[in-house]
């Protein structure tokens, strides 16, 4: 299906971070808000379409920091043959890693992520890293590269100067689009976080991505987020019935990918 445009209206909520009054969240609720899943291996089509199987795990995940590669290293080592497919080459001469523009990041092999699986691997096609989570009773965002988990949601930050020459830290939680990716996004074949295709989630991003949210904000920061984000669904069911027959939802307040999986 055809994805939605970049540049609809959006409905933005600013709270201070209850546990530092330096800092305050601006956040996308109508992202937020969306029925965006991941549909990996259910539909997903992968940003390349030479490898459709891949994902978006084609280009490898570039660490954030030397911190997030320890974190990922200790969990590699809990991997077994029987999980990873690529256990033999990850533990050779050329290991896991790799460098690329000053930067680590996790090596591409066979054209994709060394940690994906093939989709008839015995033990178990996609991330590695993601089902070791399972094995382990943890949560995927626990156990795989900090841009992995966080994919399709962005975290950025910016120093906002006001005009009695304070300042705070705007920290942005919103939709990981094309953009995110830089030029190059718009050259990928296909992508989920506009695509009606993968707005099709039991329960909006806000509830279905809770850990990956409150690892990002601190769980304080994310009760108030909920709050807000449960205040803009009343919202958007308020104007649904007070609204006459068929007339249609304004993107600010739901996501237009999210109105087109509807009408599927």
């Amino acid at each position: 299906m055809t994805e939605t445009p970049l540049d609809t209206p959006r409905t933005w909520v600013e709270f201070t971070n209850p546990d530092d009054p330096a800092e305050r969240f601006r956040c996308d609720l109508t992202w937020l808000t969306s029925s965006w899943t991941c549909i990996f291996g259910r539909g997903c089509a992968g940003i390349y379409a030479t490898a459709p199987d891949a994902g978006c795990c084609t280009l490898g995940a570039h660490f954030s920091g030397k911190k997030d590669l320890r974190h990922t290293a200790g969990f590699v080592e809990q991997l077994t043959p029987a999980r990873w497919e690529k256990y033999r080459k990850g533990h050779g001469k050329k290991g896991w890693t790799e460098p690329e523009d000053d930067a680590t990041k996790t090596r591409v092999v066979d054209g994709a992520c060394i940690f994906l699986n093939s989709p008839d691997f015995a033990g178990g096609g996609g991330c590695a890293l993601h089902h070791l989570a399972g094995d382990l009773g943890l949560e995927p965002h626990e156990t795989k590269p900090d841009v992995c988990w966080q994919l399709p949601i962005r975290r950025s930050f910016r120093t906002v100067e006001l005009t009695d020459e304070t300042s705070y830290l705007e920290i942005s939680i919103g939709e990981y689009d094309r953009r995110g990716w830089g030029p190059g996004g718009h050259d990928l074949d296909w992508y989920c976080s506009g695509n009606p295709e993968a707005h099709v989630g039991a329960e909006p991003v806000y509830l279905g991505n809770q850990g990956e949210l409150v690892r990002l904000m601190g769980r304080s920061a994310y009760d108030v987020l909920a709050g807000y984000c449960e205040a803009h669904l009343l919202q958007v069911a308020a104007t649904v019935a007070a609204g006459p027959a068929g007339r249609p939802l304004l993107p600010l307040l739901v996501h237009p990918a999210t109105l087109a999986a509807e009408e599927m």
